[in-house]
């Protein structure tokens, strides 16, 4: 993991209670570096930065190296806030180092996906809601951290919905369907890549739709697929064809569920291609270039049949 966190897509404004400390104070004592909606501490309680690396989980739990991700459902009263909870316990001392040096940047994954969430939210994307994020630093170098993001209630990702509306739909309607939805993901992905910025886990399992719509034609597919996992999501203006190449490829190899076909994998290119500003089309190297990515994460899902399907890989 490199020391330094990858290309920031927007500057961690200040808030109210941001540390003010000195550095040996941050040293020997720490520091927290906090971020929340108006909601959450009416859900999470007053204490909730001394309990929040500790909190049990209500279900859907997933360890793995110092990490975990599950659901929390929080309740006040008859109120309830249903959240994703990320949590990294131990993060690379270095990092803990830097941040212990600066205390006003991001060094936790959970704190830098809230940036990314945030900057997605001001550029006009579908993102879920991010309710709080923070991380902990020190005593001594030490760093971790959590993000929680708001349940998508009554929604599924594109993995299960497209199979679902497939055999939901009649076959005109569904091919109805899938013209605007398909339009909605290539509006999407030229939006984020027009502006250098890569999501680098875009597939299918990453947009979720209302269950609802896999029975019916939406007027409008406007910002009806919400993105989700933005973790990686970077700005790249040096090198970007790699990363873009390497979205449309991921896109494109989770297509290969039942319901999308050779038609829409093409409409889904064309659609791609239209309405970049100044004329900057991709041109017709991408393509090629795109297919062999593609052909080369399948070649290694083949030769590893026994891996975890890239739908599961980054559950919740």
């Amino acid at each position: 993991m490199s020391a330094h966190p990858q290309t920031s897509l927007t500057k961690l404004a200040p808030a109210v209670g941001d540390p003010v400390s000195s550095l040996w104070s941050r040293v020997r004592r720490g520091a927290k570096l906090l971020r929340k909606q108006a909601d959450w501490d009416r859900f999470a309680g007053d204490d909730w930065p001394n309990r929040i690396m500790l909190e049990p989980l209500t279900d859907r739990e997933h360890k793995k190296q110092g990490r975990s991700i599950g659901r929390k459902v929080f309740t006040d009263g008859r109120d309830k806030l249903s959240v994703y909870l990320k949590r990294h316990y131990c993060l690379p001392w270095l990092h803990g180092l830097l941040a212990t040096l600066m205390p006003g940047r991001a060094w936790s994954p959970g704190l830098q996906e809230w940036q990314r969430i945030r900057w997605a939210q001001e550029q006009g994307f579908p993102v879920p809601r991010p309710v709080a994020a923070g991380q902990f630093v020190g005593p001594w170098g030490k760093l971790s951290g959590f993000l929680a993001v708001e349940e998508l209630h009554g929604m599924l990702p594109l993995h299960e919905a497209v199979p679902r509306a497939a055999r939901t739909l009649d076959a005109r309607t569904f091919a109805n369907w899938k013209r605007g939805l398909t339009a909605e993901l290539a509006r999407l992905a030229r939006e984020l890549h027009r502006r250098k910025v890569f999501h680098k886990d875009l597939y299918f399992c990453h947009f979720y739709i209302p269950e609802s719509l896999t029975r019916t034609v939406p007027s409008d597919w406007t910002n009806r697929a919400v993105m989700i996992d933005l973790h990686r999501l970077s700005r790249h203006r040096i090198g970007s064809a790699i990363w873009q190449v390497k979205d449309l490829a991921q896109l494109l190899y989770s297509s290969e569920v039942e319901g999308v076909t050779a038609r829409d994998r093409v409409r889904f290119w064309k659609l791609y291609r239209q309405n970049w500003p100044n004329g900057k089309c991709p041109g017709a190297w991408l393509r090629p270039l795109v297919r062999w990515k593609w052909a080369a994460y399948r070649r290694h899902n083949q030769r590893k049949p026994s891996a975890v399907p890239y739908e599961n890989r980054n559950a919740a």
